[in-house]
């Protein structure tokens, strides 16, 4: 073939084989997406896509996701040239320690990154959070003649994001909800890792999105710029969200590998990556080859976001000048900042032995911190009664009805999960989900990625333990709250009363990154707060409630949550036999981790070594706090239908069985 001529050919040629170039000096990654997607790409961000490289966050840019993550170069590549912080060096040193290219893309490490993607439909349904977000500031900010919020949501994404569960539900709800600023550009290769899709994946996908209300283009040639652009003009102005597939060849330009799954994700090989760049006229060296006039053309996008942002600039100052109450909420809110006396309103609960269920404090919770908050949005997965999640001063969210800060997720808990994080990412806005402790396994990749990339997601999870009762042990979660905590990054809360849902729910907004907050179904007492030290302990992760018995502690007992009213009066039990007795409220592992060696040596002195720890959950992890001479009362087995009183008698979850097994421990049995 001869030499590449026109400059477009050469701006997408510069995409496939700086992005293949990459994949080979690694000698691992995925080439096959972006040498067959570099036209869709090209299209989408020479023509389209309004972004300012030099200030990547700029808040009414488009937001582009890659959502088959493995593709990375693509993205690495589509930066560097567009003029973000990232050096060719940086591309050259993909897939290497300490590199701003990782396999695959991560939120808050590689400049112009718009949030975390590889895990497959993540991307997909996290684009929907964004439209939803954006869609409500729309409402929220925008006046007449004053569109500060006002950009699109665009994706490429692909037959494995398709696939996944979580894209059916995300893309169900999207279509309920006419999110018209998604505009998605599907890479219709017919290949997987595995072969032909068609050995698992022949439904008409096109149909399929017909049906969740999408609005559905097909491009032939997923190289054919002209027939691209055109679909993504007509997506823009279809009120629905927009669906594009793209008939594309994985590896394209590969002599041997095109369209087969060997291009997917293994380097092409030197041999292979030469016969491509033969067959599409590319210069054989020097490797990483950028054409001056290609790199020219595509770094006019930072002179094009200087003046897009700019003009936005100018309007947004008209903006302040007619409304600079909104203008000022814009700019804190788009800066994460929290308004003054945001906290001012939670309730103080006054102790009560009969109590409540801290899901029920927390919905009231909730509502205090809706008043002063406006940012605070959410919802939960077809749960709201039992969740205690709805706002009393707003409305659902729906199509007519863009400033609801209520949404209706529906029994969807992993589109749930993977939405909040994408409304968390736009920014503007505080999200938080509701379900069921036991669905957090349906969602655990959501949550997953809130904490690894710090997103500020805030997970709402009630009925956590055996103490729901009736519904029995499908429902009932055993092993999940280990299951939390073994997540880094994942700060997990389990309140023991009605104050300390109080303390954890500041602790939720005020952490910058992901937070779950475990509530129970059953009351349980608000605990005499001049008997007992303040809630306002939590936020250290575990404090002593109480010293009973008078001199240096003997025992300590510890618990979480609910169970923290049964070691309060096994405590009390044991004080009156003469048993000198310490009382740790621990609702948090990670916060408590987070505190200095002294305040942890003066919540557990290491010379009290007779400890009991008490949790409606499995017993692991909790040796680190017992230590070899400490025990635990926690279960080994799944739970019962049954009424909660009676199956905590059968598990042994009361006081006296408590206190049983400490004056074992203690030899005074």
């Amino acid at each position: 073939m001869a030499p590449t001529s026109t400059l477009e050919e050469k701006a997408i040629n510069t995409i496939r084989f700086l992005s293949a170039d990459g994949v080979q000096k690694a000698n691992s990654g995925h080439p096959g997406l972006p040498m067959g997607t570099a036209a869709i790409a090209y299209t989408l961000w020479t023509r389209h896509l309004k972004h300012n490289p030099v200030n990547p966050k700029w808040p009414d840019r488009d937001r582009f996701i890659l959502s088959g993550g493995h593709g990375s170069m693509l993205l690495y590549s589509l930066l560097h040239l567009t003029g973000y912080d990232l050096p060719l060096d940086e591309l050259k040193a993909f897939r290497q320690w300490g590199s701003l290219t990782p396999g695959h893309p991560e939120y808050g490490l590689t400049p112009g990154v718009e949030t975390t993607t590889g895990p497959l439909g993540q991307g997909f349904a996290n684009g929907i959070g964004m439209a939803i977000a954006e869609t409500h500031l729309e409402i929220e900010f925008n006046r007449p003649m004053h569109p500060v919020v006002d950009h699109f949501i665009y994706a490429i994404v692909t037959d494995g994001d398709l696939m996944e569960g979580v894209t059916s539900e995300a893309a169900s709800l999207a279509g309920h909800l006419k999110l018209g600023r998604l505009i998605y550009l599907y890479d219709d290769n017919h290949i997987s890792i595995d072969g032909p899709t068609d050995l698992s994946f022949t439904e008409d996908r096109g149909k399929r999105f017909e049906a969740y209300g999408w609005h559905v283009q097909r491009v032939a040639d997923g190289n054919d710029v002209t027939a691209i652009d055109r679909a993504i003009r007509k997506a823009k102005k279809d009120p629905r969200p927009s669906i594009i597939l793209c008939r594309t060849h994985i590896g394209y330009g590969l002599p041997t590998r095109q369209d087969t799954n060997k291009a997917h994700g293994e380097p092409p090989g030197v041999d292979e990556l030469r016969g491509a760049k033969e067959k599409l006229g590319w210069p054989l060296e020097p490797d990483f080859y950028i054409p001056d006039d290609v790199l020219k053309f595509f770094r006019k996008a930072v002179t094009a976001g200087k003046r897009a942002e700019n003009a936005w600039q100018k309007r947004f100052a008209a903006y302040r000048r007619e409304y600079p109450d909104l203008a000022a909420q814009f700019d804190r809110r788009m800066a994460g900042q929290l308004p003054a006396g945001w906290d001012l309103d939670l309730p103080k609960f006054d102790a009560d032995p009969k109590g409540m269920a801290t899901r029920a404090a927390s919905g009231k919770v909730i509502n205090a911190l809706a008043g002063r908050l406006p940012e605070l949005i959410g919802g939960s997965a077809d749960l709201t009664p039992s969740n205690n999640t709805w706002i009393n001063n707003s409305h659902a969210y729906q199509p007519d009805a863009r400033d609801g800060r209520y949404i209706h997720f529906g029994v969807r808990e992993h589109a749930m999960g993977s939405l909040t994080n994408g409304i968390a990412l736009h920014g503007g806005l505080v999200p938080y989900g509701g379900t069921f402790l036991v669905f957090s396994d349906y969602m655990r990749p959501a949550i997953r990625l809130s904490a690894l990339s710090e997103y500020h997601s805030i997970w709402v999870f009630t009925h956590d333990s055996v103490g729901l009762g009736e519904d029995g042990p499908t429902h009932q979660p055993v092993e999940h709250l280990a299951a939390l905590r073994a997540i880094p990054h994942l700060s997990v809360i389990r309140p023991a009363d009605a104050n300390e849902v109080r303390e954890a729910w500041r602790q939720a907004v005020l952490n910058k990154s992901a937070t779950a907050l475990l509530l129970s179904r059953q009351p349980v007492p608000v605990l005499a707060r001049n008997e007992f030290a303040s809630a306002e302990g939590l936020a250290r992760g575990a404090y002593i409630l109480a010293d009973l018995g008078g001199g240096e502690p003997q025992l300590i007992l510890m618990a979480s949550g609910t169970e923290v009213d049964l070691i309060v009066n096994a405590g009390r039990a044991l004080a009156a036999e003469g048993v000198r007795v310490r009382l740790v409220s621990f609702p948090s592992w990670n916060l408590f981790e987070k505190q200095d060696d002294a305040y942890k040596e003066s919540v557990l002195p290491r010379a009290i070594t007779t400890r009991l720890a008490v949790e409606a959950g499995i017993a692991q992890g909790w040796e680190r706090y017992t230590g070899c001479a400490g025990q635990t009362v926690t279960l080994n087995r799944y739970g019962a239908s049954a009424p909660y009183k009676k199956i905590f008698a059968e598990l042994g979850f009361t006081p006296e069985h408590v206190a049983d097994v400490a004056r074992k421990l203690l030899g005074r049995e």
